[in-house]
């Protein structure tokens, strides 16, 4: 095991060094405006982090767009990782995955009008098209903007796992960071996500000693809770009979089905649960071939049990609903559980007050 590490770190560290000085380079040109960071008359706040995926950003962007929606005409820009359309491309009723990306999708499909939402590689061109499909936006939420820095936010929130925190990573290829710890400086609000549901105040201390943040910033803690159990396929379940998972028992056995960046959190949580877990994990974004979905399908039928269900995650089950090799007579069966995002109170302030007060001290207060 040691001599593994060793090797791994010969092969990878040089490289790690290498990209960190490509990305330490860019950084210093936007700092000495050699690249050039454009404002926008429509303040915009970006989420993101500085490790590669598994922070939850999906879920703390609908955090912030339900916060918001009653009181500004929002709209949600991302890139639309692993969609097969390229430039800007808005959200309709018509929209799939495949158009505008499995994260974009699920935001739609949860919001609707409520919410405009597009996809677009370049930010800037993207908001000015924002602009003209809706003269009326007058905020716009960057969903993973912050390594995007010809965009210059005017909130910049950065979020962080709890179980690992960007102090305890190294950069990539050897480690998951995208940029230096440093980058951290430039957040106006950090979140530790994905905290246990009972935060010790050893384990707070620790995080807030080592994360260093300077007096400007503001740092808060978020964990995820889960509602109940979801149709993936609505039209082919009699609401009725949606399982609860706290009334399953022993003899019961859920297949955990996910293509997450960390799926973790998501089998902990059925592990919970009396039921017997079987998985099943797939790379973040995948997408679902014939034959994934045949070896699911087996699995599916060799497990034992009373009952036997296929619980995905929120975001597996755009991408899953979408699929036209997905069993038919799998989709009774196949449930997504949902994610919640839920701040801990340790704060001074809650993390919805001072959201909106920075938005009002910053003169960003454009609110219908």
């Amino acid at each position: 095991m040691a001599r593994s590490k060793f090797v791994k770190n010969f092969i990878l560290l040089p490289l790690s060094k290498l990209y960190g000085f490509g990305v330490g380079v860019r950084n210093v040109m936007f700092k000495f405006h050699i690249l050039r960071e454009r404002s926008f008359d429509i303040p915009v706040i970006s989420v993101g982090n500085i490790a590669v995926g598994g922070t939850g950003k999906t879920p703390h962007t609908e955090y912030i767009v339900n916060l918001l929606k009653y009181n500004y005409r929002v709209a949600v820009l991302s890139r639309g990782y692993k969609r097969k359309t390229r430039g800007f491309v808005l959200a309709t009723s018509r929209s799939t995955p495949n158009d505008i990306g499995d994260e974009p999708y699920q935001i739609y499909q949860k919001f609707g009008n409520e919410v405009t939402v597009a996809v677009c590689e370049n930010r800037c061109q993207g908001i000015e098209e924002l602009k003209k499909v809706d003269p009326d936006i007058n905020l716009i939420i960057l969903d993973d903007g912050f390594q995007h820095r010809y965009v210059k936010p005017a909130i910049n929130i950065v979020l962080t796992e709890f179980s690992k925190p960007v102090y305890e990573d190294k950069l990539m290829p050897l480690g998951r960071l995208r940029e230096s710890k440093r980058s951290l400086n430039r957040a106006d609000i950090v979140i530790v996500t994905k905290c246990p549901d009972k935060l010790l105040p050893l384990e707070y201390r620790i995080l807030q000693e080592n994360l260093k943040l300077f007096p400007y910033q503001k740092l808060f803690f978020s964990r995820f809770v889960y509602p109940g159990l979801r149709p993936v396929f609505p039209e082919n379940v009699n609401p009725k009979q949606i399982p609860t998972l706290n009334w399953l028992s022993h003899n019961d056995t859920l297949l955990a089905l996910s293509g997450i960046a960390n799926p973790r959190p998501f089998v902990k949580f059925l592990k919970t649960h009396q039921a017997r877990v079987k998985v099943k994990v797939f790379p973040d974004h995948h997408k679902f071939t014939r034959k994934d979905l045949a070896a699911i399908e087996d699995k599916f039928q060799q497990m034992p049990g009373e009952n036997r269900f296929i619980i995905t995650t929120e975001k597996d089950a755009v991408r899953l609903a979408n699929n036209p090799y997905f069993p038919q007579h799998l989709k009774p069966y196949t449930f997504y559980q949902p994610i919640e995002v839920e701040f801990d109170d340790r704060a001074e302030e809650p993390f919805d007050f001072d959201l909106k007060k920075i938005i009002r001290d910053r003169n960003l207060n454009l609110g219908r």
